[in-house]
């Protein structure tokens, strides 16, 4: 179909494109860390995954799909002030944002339903397993494809947004086609209404049963407790993940029903930027809310962190190389006792290449943790521990 360069064309000043452009890059590089974070460390504690959990995980895929799919070319025709592509990108570009938010919606909407059966129902929601995860959450994607699909078999249509350097639904096709109405209808009610009414229904639930039994909960103290508190956990955090993808979508709603049922000459094309900026922040709320909040991601975050910094820090040690003037410790069996840079005064080798670096490689120097140093003051002298030296005479000493 050729460059379409010559078609779309920004219909917004270059400073707002450039401020939108930087606005993208920065969410880009924020969603690809913290998502690629949360998805590293559900991975490292795969085994102990609660089924509410894979939910989170899905959600974080759908989000981590929008910003690999989405801002590599939403950023470049920013900062060109024209879709830098042809048209069939364009369909692509506008196919992907609607999977992928759709997706996310449809994952929170499933998540809270799931919350409410834990909650409100534990005789049913202690049954909910990981195998009726899985199956939700491929029927949380066949939902999003299909109405995903929809423009690309003609129910609806993809178009250029009004504001020219992205694609989406084609939002004033409605006045003229009535295909594309039905289209705009079926989607404002199936995937917009309907699940934020479900997620608001669900948590209105969830807190009329939480407030119900707050008291008996509090007088009994037993391993259901902490299992109930863990579920208040997950709610709150899903209350707070919910909360935020529906600010950060609504705007975009509110300004497509006005562009699609109303006046869509009238609808300014900035109203449709900035309402694509909130949406687009939808990819930062669950990492932040879940790597920050959840005591057991975060535990298990800096658990990994720890790992790969003592490992850095072996490697760095074993790779150094190691000066004959300052001496090295040897853990062979032969020469355990030798410490060519000298000896402590109560008699234990003393280590300063590896111990001043990795405190780990200090434990196999050092017998005890105790370390004497011997001051000559005049004719005297007197034995006193290391620690109790000045932090000055303790690095020169060391």
């Amino acid at each position: 179909m050729g460059n379409a360069s010559d078609l779309f064309v920004s219909n917004i000043s270059k400073e707002n494109d450039f401020l939108m452009g930087s606005i993208y890059t920065i969410f880009g590089v924020l969603s690809l860390l913290g998502n690629g974070i949360l998805l590293f460390v559900a991975y490292r504690k795969k085994p102990s995954l609660k089924p509410a959990e894979f939910f989170i995980v899905n959600l974080s895929i759908s989000d981590l799909g929008m910003t690999m799919t989405l801002f590599p070319l939403a950023i470049p025709s920013s900062f060109a002030h024209k879709w830098l592509f042809d048209e069939i990108t364009c369909q692509y570009y506008a196919f992907c944002g609607v999977l992928f938010g759709l997706c996310s919606l449809t994952n929170l909407t499933v998540l809270s339903s799931v919350c409410c059966l834990k909650v409100c129902y534990p005789h049913y929601g202690n049954k909910f397993s990981s195998s009726h995860a899985c199956f939700l959450v491929v029927g949380v994607w066949c939902y999003a494809f299909i109405f995903a699909a929809g423009p690309l078999a003609q129910w609806g249509r993809y178009s250029p947004e009004p504001y020219g350097t992205a694609c989406c639904i084609d939002w004033k096709a409605p006045n003229t086609e009535l295909l594309a109405m039905s289209y705009i209808v079926s989607l404002f009610l199936f995937c917009y209404m309907v699940p934020c009414t479900i997620i608001f229904v669900s948590y209105i639930f969830i807190f009329l049963t939480v407030r119900g039994s707050r008291q008996a909960v509090q007088q009994h103290v037993s391993p259901q407790n902490k299992t109930t508190n863990a579920h208040n956990l997950i709610v709150k955090l899903s209350v707070a993940v919910c909360i935020g993808f529906l600010v950060a979508w609504s705007p975009y709603a509110v300004v497509a029903m006005w562009a699609a049922f109303g006046d869509f000459g009238r609808v300014p094309p900035m109203s449709f930027a900035l309402a694509a900026i909130f949406a687009k922040s939808s990819t930062l709320y669950n990492p932040m809310v879940y790597l920050v909040f959840k005591p057991n991601f975060r535990k298990s975050l800096c658990r990994d962190a720890a790992q790969c910094r003592r490992q850095l820090c072996s490697c760095l040690c074993s790779c150094e190389p190691r000066s004959p003037e300052r001496g090295s410790c040897n853990r062979s069996q032969h020469n355990k006792d030798t410490c060519s840079s000298g000896r402590l005064s109560n008699g234990l080798p003393e280590c300063h290449q590896a111990c001043r670096h990795c405190p780990e490689a200090a434990a196999g120097c050092l017998a005890t943790p105790q370390r004497t140093a011997r001051i000559m003051t005049g004719s005297t002298h007197s034995e006193v521990a290391v620690s109790q030296l000045s932090n000055e005479f303790q690095s020169d000493f060391l």
